[in-house]
């Protein structure tokens, strides 16, 4: 018996849609398909199969080695793989063992910018048939399953910014390498500061309408394409989608945007606030919402006026309460801390206001009570979306299992009196360090391995000399 059917790692779903997938190469088209699986960050790996391998790696996986999730933002590698454990006490993972990538065929699509190139998500697990316990989208769906359980599915948006440029100079001299390389040289598409503008959208079109088919022909559901307001900066808008999928979107869509950007002379930058001058951060707010298994309605839809119900005040006030930890997930880099300032539209403190874009947690109700949502506005757009929603799963769940209520909304909310949000990533993992909830539902194991691997990034940030160093210090002392 194949690997798969031995463990039964599929559900009848993804038998069928296995069946299709092999169909659909037997059809001729499709050369090679590449198996892609999700690491800590968010960043998509895998490997290129030729097309007549795929049907091997539909019965037994494609082995890969388990160090892929054992690096940080620099590609190093940051245990002692070959120690005992790995240093992380399992066994598996010693000396760079491999782990199994299971693929799911109801991810299965064609990329139309890589001519006879087919695409399938990827599951983690160890040679035993077992989950690894470091894999984000593991640990997100059991999040989902611990909502179903209660009787709800999760619904959430995506509202996604990000910087579209031109490719001036790719820097890939020999002395450019390096962990990180230098990052390419670019120049604007426009200079900015005329939000939502037709004049400056207009400028960016070439790229983004060939974005907008190439994510249309992938089943992506785009709504809008915005500029915003920083210069080159602009905004795609997706449909709601149920349970896993807004998170395999928007990892497929961070990934094939980069890809189409640089195959056409473009750059695309999911990074929160770039080194430039003039420029604004770039946010990701999420949308979310439960939908009743019962009876389809929207849970947090309220009655007779009110703007949440006592399911969606629940949910909001777990999640207000679990900012502070959550932000290592929502804001996961040194970076993204940059954003969180006062009168920015990006939020410093944990408050919520009925349809206040400088809270926290915006709820928005609109002129239809079945589209009401809370919508968070601290991610930024490089969080790994599988570790972002399951943060909002637990925190909001706790706050249902504990049926708490939340302050009243805020007209102010740079003003209020509210926890303020961390500062930096090393306070949102000490916060993390310590947070119940959490370390309940993603295991001990799963939060030390998560800090170890931010914090290596930390140390090698604190040991830069920078430029505002050098500028503060060098003449005056």
């Amino acid at each position: 018996m194949s690997f798969i059917g031995r463990h039964r790692l599929w559900d009848p779903a993804q038998e069928d849609a296995a069946k299709d997938v092999q169909a659909r190469i037997d059809a001729g088209g499709i050369d090679t398909v590449r198996l892609s699986f999700p690491d800590l960050h968010g960043v998509l790996r895998g490997k290129i199969m030729a097309a007549d391998a795929v049907p091997g790696a539909l019965r037994n996986g494609v082995a890969i080695t388990s160090t892929l999730l054992l690096k940080d933002t620099s590609q190093r590698t940051v245990v002692p793989v070959f120690s005992a454990g790995a240093g992380l006490g399992l066994t598996q993972l010693q000396g760079g063992a491999d782990m199994i990538m299971v693929p799911d065929p109801t991810t299965f699509r064609t990329l139309p910018w890589a001519g006879g190139a087919g695409w399938m998500l990827c599951d983690l697990y160890f040679n035993d048939g077992s989950k690894v316990p470091f894999s984000p989208r593991h640990l997100c769906r059991d999040q989902l399953a611990a909502l179903g359980a209660l009787g709800y599915d999760y619904v959430s948006g995506l509202e996604v910014e990000f910087y579209l440029t031109r490719v001036l100079d790719p820097n890939l001299a020999l002395s450019d390498s390096g962990q990180p390389g230098t990052p390419p040289d670019v120049a604007l598409l426009h200079h900015g500061h005329a939000y939502l503008s037709e004049q400056r959208f207009d400028q960016i079109e070439p790229i983004v309408d060939i974005l907008r088919r190439d994510l249309k022909a992938l089943g992506l559901g785009v709504q809008s394409m915005e500029v915003e307001f920083g210069p080159s900066q602009c905004e795609f808008v997706f449909r709601p989608e149920i349970g896993l999928k807004s998170a395999d979107d928007m990892v497929l869509f961070r990934s094939a945007t980069k890809q189409i950007c640089r195959r056409h002379g473009y750059h695309a930058s999911f990074m929160c606030r770039p080194k430039w001058p003039n420029v604004a951060s770039s946010g990701w707010h999420l949308h979310q919402s439960l939908t009743s298994r019962a009876d389809g309605s929207n849970a947090f839809a309220g009655a007779d006026g009110e703007a949440l119900s006592p399911t969606g005040r629940h949910f909001l006030a777990g999640l207000l309460n679990g900012a502070g930890a959550a932000a290592a997930f929502t804001t996961p880099t040194i970076n993204g801390y940059r954003r969180y300032r006062q009168n920015s539209l990006a939020p410093d403190r944990a408050a919520w206001g009925l349809d206040n874009r400088g809270a926290l947690l915006r709820v928005i109700r609109g002129v239809d009570p079945g589209a009401t949502r809370i919508e968070n506005r601290a991610g930024e757009p490089a969080a790994n979306p599988y570790l972002y929603l399951a943060s909002q799963l637990v925190t909001g769940m706790a706050g249902m299992k504990a049926a708490i209520d939340p302050p009243p909304p805020e007209d102010a909310p740079y003003q209020a009196e509210r926890p303020l949000l961390p500062k930096s990533l090393d306070e949102a993992l000490a916060n993390l360090d310590q947070d119940i909830d959490l370390r309940r539902a993603f295991g001990d194991r799963f939060v030390d391995y998560f800090i170890l691997i931010k914090q290596h990034e930390l140390s090698r940030f604190n040991a830069e000399v920078t430029d505002w160093e050098h500028k503060e210090y060098f003449d005056l002392f």
